[in-house]
């Protein structure tokens, strides 16, 4: 998808650009890169992205005949899918495996709630959603080329009741319904809290015409459900006539999340009722029949499914009700339904809680599993994953770092740094958790820590940067490592720095805005890191990319001075600057020049292939994620709104040549993609045969001597495009010394009089 018709010509140049949009050429594609260890435990999801605030339904993804699952993050806006596979060796013989590629399937502007749900009786999952202006939005699942596909029904539905004509079926965008078949005919009815004062519990039965509920008419039937109201406390209702009782805890509540489940084995619905700023799921029996609900004091409970096992989330919980655990039986699964955690600052990870159930018939009978549902077998650092990859432990393998917004442990919200040291081979990296507090980062109570691991004094060795929110500002701190390159490193918190503003106010200092993105990359090609900001930054002139230059003189906190506060002149679809941007430069596609990378609050990655030759304007590709269900490029879907933050890092963690890219999200997981059809292979080739490149030995440890047909001006790059032996004068022969770089792979290019360009690997022991 290109942004501008004005640089056709320049677009064309992009070979891998062009190719790629028909699914053959470069991309990325997600891949898991590596085993991910806790405790004695390997996660077998651990690169899915994390969950904080989702909602559950089950659909038959892949038409197997089996009960898949889809998660929808009501913070993010972001689609996960999961498909049930086999497992031997797992308690019922299947488990839930992530499964991104079914993700597209779903339409790609859904926000604040979904719920599938089969309303034709064809027996495949159609979609309920929010509407803009708090109405429902309705696809039907329709089979094409034996792939599930939506397809709107009703923009919007709308109800009759005890006036003339229809009306808007309004919930608002908080409150999440019950849409199940409350009267036992068959067909879905919708109840929820009412949009206004969200306190009576409005019904609305389906009255379309036949055995199923196809046609979608809907009939108001109650404005109070059971003849009860909320009131404003939480686990606090009152009858017509009486005072409210139960929980005197005076909060203010917002929305509602029901579900209706026969708890009593009677045979009619009895409701589960989550509110927001609550954290307790309240138990309200229905005494009477389905079709005269008779509701009491007595038979609501704030302590379900038991006084010593309540389901119990930090806020806001709701029940959904499937089979979590294959054993054929309709478990519970809760998990908070906040719109964002903004105002409460409740931990989040290991939040959603799994009921199993062991009753084969009538009344359930819950017991709370050890473990969260679907969280243990993830990375999940709570909020706002950052990740960062370096060898830190000195045994030339990258390790990784995972910064976040914040979690909070104990009576402190905070953010924290947790080490995964790389314990597996070269080329089979396995990523064990070492510590959930790095450094003890923890306790200067910091908001927002996203780190870099980056060599920003050229002694050779890796040292710490990290961006984040302390005391009112958001500060760019750093740690130069006292260890010698190849060792382990040596970073003390106490030796942190930060870098400091240049100029004055109004004339372009470093931003300080919560959640800024540093990355520190040589954009000029003098061999010394520059940093590159994404921000939302409005108080200092600028738009979201700012880039500022290293000027390789003076201390090192003053270093850095504004060059263009508008770099590449980036924008969303709407001509605005995107939000929440985080920028990354590696060469992904393989042709010896760095590109940049970048992701917003639209969930879209965008690469700027060979960033440097593409100023003032960069051209971007957004059809970046390879699909093996559909052998297609697609956009990428990482979240959506302004309360969507993602982080990018990049790393050859399996010493194959070729960068992994990961994406840390606000749900506190991160992805990890692979990239696809690099074309270094065969352009390289040509060129090195041209200029007779030739680079020996290879692998080398102290130096290694490079020749070339004719005189040629030689640069060695990592993998990122950071120049590490700037380049000097055109010679034939060039010796090239490696002391001081760490193991690993670099590039070698060397640049002829006519600018003909050869580039070859070169491993460095």
């Amino acid at each position: 998808m290109i942004r501008s018709f004005t640089f056709l010509l320049l677009l064309l140049a992009l070979a891998g650009t062009v190719r790629a949009q028909s699914g053959g050429g470069f991309g990325f594609e997600y891949r898991p890169a590596g085993a991910v260890v806790q405790g004695t435990d390997t996660l077998r999801n651990a690169w899915m992205g994390g969950l904080n605030m989702p909602q559950f339904s089950t659909i038959d993804l892949n038409n197997d005949g089996q009960a898949d699952l889809f998660a929808f993050d009501h913070e993010s806006s972001r689609g996960y899918t999961f498909l049930s596979v086999a497992a031997p060796a797992a308690p019922n013989g299947r488990r839930w495996q992530y499964a991104p590629q079914y993700e597209s399937l779903f339409p790609a502007d859904l926000s604040n709630w979904v719920l599938l749900r089969d309303y034709d009786c064809d027996g495949r999952a159609d979609l309920f959603t929010y509407a803009t202006g708090g109405d429902i939005r309705v696809f039907r699942n329709v089979l094409a080329g034996g792939q599930t596909s939506f397809q709107v029904a009703s923009a919007q539905l709308r109800f009759t009741g005890s006036f003339t004509g229809t009306a808007n079926l309004i919930i608002g965008g908080y409150n999440l319904p019950a849409i199940q078949d409350v009267n036992g005919d068959g067909k879905l009815d919708i109840m929820s809290y009412d949009f206004i004062a969200s306190s009576q519990i409005e019904l609305y039965l389906n009255t379309s015409p036949g055995t199923c509920g196809s046609a979608l008419n809907f009939n108001l039937e109650s404005l109070k459900w059971g003849d009860i109201e909320a009131c404003g406390n939480c686990a606090g209702y009152r009858f017509s006539g009486q005072s409210c009782f139960t929980a005197p805890r005076p909060l203010h509540t917002g929305g509602h999340g029901l579900l209706l489940v026969d708890l009593d084995g009677d045979g009619d619905l009895d409701l589960l009722d989550g509110r927001d700023n609550c954290p307790e799921l309240v138990k309200l029996l229905n005494q009477g029949t389905t079709a005269a609900p008779l509701l009491s004091q007595a038979g609501i409970s704030a302590s379900f499914p038991s006084a010593a096992a309540p389901a119990r989330v930090p806020v806001f919980p709701v029940g959904y009700a499937f089979d979590a655990n294959f054993d054929g039986r309709s478990d519970l699964v809760v998990a908070p339904n906040m719109v964002n955690n903004l105002a409460d600052l409740v931990g989040l990870s290991h939040q959603i809680q799994l009921f199993t159930n062991s009753a084969a018939s009538g009344a359930p009978a819950y017991a709370l599993s050890a473990s969260p549902f679907l969280q243990a077998d993830m990375v999940d650092v709570g909020e706002g994953a950052a990740p960062a990859f370096g060898d830190i432990d000195g045994d030339g393998r990258p390790d990784m770092l995972v910064g976040s917004y914040a979690d909070r442990v104990g009576s402190n919200y905070r953010a924290a740094l947790a080490y995964y040291r790389n314990v597996g081979t070269a080329t089979r990296p396995v990523f064990k958790l070492m510590s959930s507090d790095y450094l003890g980062l923890a306790s200067q109570n910091l908001l927002a820590l996203k780190p870099v691991l980056v060599d920003l004094n050229r002694d050779g060795a890796l040292d710490l940067a990290y961006a984040t929110y302390d005391r009112g500002t958001n500060l760019i701190y750093y740690i130069l490592n006292t260890a010698a390159a190849g060792q382990p490193v040596g970073l003390s918190p106490g030796n942190a720095m930060f870098l400091k503003a240049q100029g004055t106010p109004g004339t372009g200092i470093l931003p300080y805005t919560k959640g800024d993105m540093a990355c520190f990359t040589d954009v000029d090609g003098d061999g010394y890191v520059d940093l590159l900001i994404g921000t939302n930054e409005t108080r200092e002139p600028g738009q979201s990319l700012r880039y500022f230059r290293n000027r390789a003189r003076g201390p090192l906190d003053s270093a850095f001075v504004l060059v263009n506060n508008d770099y590449g002149r980036l924008r969303d679809a709407n001509g605005n600057a995107p939000l929440n941007l985080s920028p990354t430069v590696a060469d992904f596609d393989g042709d010896g020049r760095p590109d940049l990378l970048t992701v917003d609050a639209t969930g879209l990655l965008r690469l700027f292939a060979d960033y440097r030759s593409q100023a003032p304007l960069f051209i971007e590709r957004t059809d970046l994620l390879y699909n093996a269900r559909t052998s297609q490029y697609e956009e990428s879907r990482l979240g959506l709104g302004r309360e969507s933050h993602c982080a990018l890092a990049v790393a050859d963690v399996n010493g194959d040549g070729a960068p992994e890219l990961f994406v840390g999200t606000q749900a506190g997981g991160v992805l990890s993609y692979g990239t696809r059809n690099r074309t270094a292979t065969a352009t390289q080739a040509a060129a090195a045969r041209a200029l007779g490149l030739s680079v020996y030995p290879n692998p080398a440890r102290i130096r290694a001597t490079v020749e070339t047909a004719r005189p040629t001006r030689l640069t060695l790059l990592d993998l990122t495009g950071r120049v590490v032996r700037p380049a000097g004068p055109a010679l034939r022969q060039h010796l090239l010394e490696l002391g001081g770089l760490a193991p690993g792979l670099y590039l070698v290019r060397a640049v002829g009089a006519d600018g003909s360009t050869a580039v070859q690997r070169l491993a460095v022991e």
